[in-house]
C-alpha cells in the first residue's frame, strides 16, 4: 500500500535558476524556509544524494512561541533532511526527520520538489508524505502554504 501524499502547486514568475537557488543555497533557504513566525538558520548544507541539510527552526512571533509552549514543544528545534535526489534546476527529493512531535516516535517524511519552465514562469509541484495523523498533516500543509508564500515574496520581480 502506498503512502498518502499531499500535492501543492505554484507558478512563480521568475527564472528557474532563481527558484532553484532558493531551495538549494544557505542564503536562499534562510530567506524563506519555515512558516510565518519562524526563522531558519542553516548549520550544514551538503547538496548531493546522501548529503544532509541541518538547520535550526525557531519560533520568533509571539503567537507561534505561545503555540509551541502550549504544545509542549521547544521554541527552537534542530532539524535534519537527507537528500535522496538532486537533479539541478529540475528535481529535489529528500527525507525529513519528524522527531519533534511530543509522544510520537520519530519517523521520516519524503518530500519531492519538481520544477518545470513554462511560458508563464516556473511551475513547481511539491509532494510530501502525509504525517502520522490528519491534524499534523493539516498543520504541515498549512505550514508549506505559508512557506511557499514567503518563497514567492523573496523572488526577484
Amino acid at each position: 500500500m502506498s503512502k498518502k501524499q499531499v500535492t501543492l502547486e505554484r507558478t512563480f514568475r521568475a527564472p528557474i535558476a532563481d527558484v532553484w537557488a532558493l531551495w538549494t543555497t544557505k542564503d536562499g533557504i534562510e530567506s524563506w524556509w519555515g512558516p510565518e513566525g519562524f526563522s531558519v538558520t542553516v548549520k550544514r548544507l551538503d547538496l548531493r544524494p546522501g548529503g544532509e541539510l541541518l538547520y535550526v527552526m525557531a519560533a520568533t512571533a509571539p503567537e507561534q512561541i505561545a503555540f509551541m509552549k502550549r504544545a509542549n514543544m521547544p521554541i527552537a528545534h534542530d532539524a535534519r533532511i537527507v537528500y535522496t535526489e538532486v537533479t539541478p534546476h529540475r528535481r529535489l527529493a529528500y527525507m525529513h526527520d519528524v522527531d519533534f512531535v511530543p509522544g510520537v516516535a520519530a519517523y521520516a517524511v519524503e518530500t519531492v520538489v519538481e520544477l518545470t519552465e513554462t511560458a508563464s514562469g516556473v511551475r513547481m509541484v511539491l509532494r510530501f508524505d502525509a504525517m502520522h495523523d490528519d491534524t499534523w498533516t493539516e498543520r504541515a500543509t498549512m505550514g508549506w502554504q505559508s512557506e511557499l508564500g514567503k518563497l514567492e515574496k523573496v523572488l526577484p520581480t
